[in-house]
Formats: structure tokens, sequence, C-alpha cells
């Protein structure tokens, strides 16, 4: 059963905006160990809070994720930029969806596959 890791961040004394930058490259070296998505959420009430997330087939592939080399360089240089101890939490996926945009109405308008169409 797939299931999705939450990982929550919390950055330290001036440093999230370097945080984010971190988590936006770490974040996509999941598709690389099988993560179906992933994504980075910066709260707006708290520009020092973060949460990461993926979603995986299965657990080991987060393990190995997690444990790999470019995970392992990122708590290597990024280490005084985030609280500890980061304790990420797995939950099974229920149900996820998405809003697909309606093709004949974007062509309809003139945007075709998504793109503005020349003048």
């Amino acid at each position: 059963m797939a299931g999705v890791v939450h990982i929550p961040w919390y950055a330290t004394g001036l440093r999230h905006d370097k945080l984010a930058v971190a988590l936006a490259g770490i974040a996509p070296i999941a598709v690389r160990y099988g993560a179906r998505t992933y994504s980075v959420h910066r709260f707006r009430d708290d520009r020092y809070k973060f949460l990461q997330t993926a979603e995986f087939e299965s657990k080991l592939d987060f393990d190995r994720y997690w444990h790999g080399p470019e995970f392992i360089d990122f708590r290597v240089l990024c280490s005084s930029w985030y609280q500890v101890p980061v304790t990420y939490s797995w939950a099974d996926l229920v149900v996820d969806g998405t809003l697909e945009p309606d093709e004949s109405r974007l062509e309809a308008s003139g945007v075709a596959g998504g793109e503005a169409a020349a003048p």
C-alpha cells in the first residue's frame, strides 16, 4: 500500500531562507528513489516552519531516500539550519486527487497544451 511521509522542519534563527532553498533541492531527489510525488510547504503564519511530503509505494523506498548519500550530504551541510530532532511520520494513503485542466476549454480560449498562443 502506498504511503506518504510527512517531515516537519523548523528553521533556526535567520536561516529560514537558506533552509527553503536546501529543501527545494533535496525534495525532488525522492523521485530517484521511487517517489510518485513530493512537495515542500512553507507556512505563512510562521516562515520558519516547513512540511516536506513525499508519496512512496513502500516504506523501504523512503528509507533508501532518507539514508541515501544525497540526504546524508544535506544533513551534514545544513545541520545548523534546522532544529533537531526531525521526526518524520509515515501515513497510509487512503485517497488523493487533483483537478486537471479542461483541455477543450483551453483550446477554445486560444491556449493549447497549457501554453499561451502566439500573438
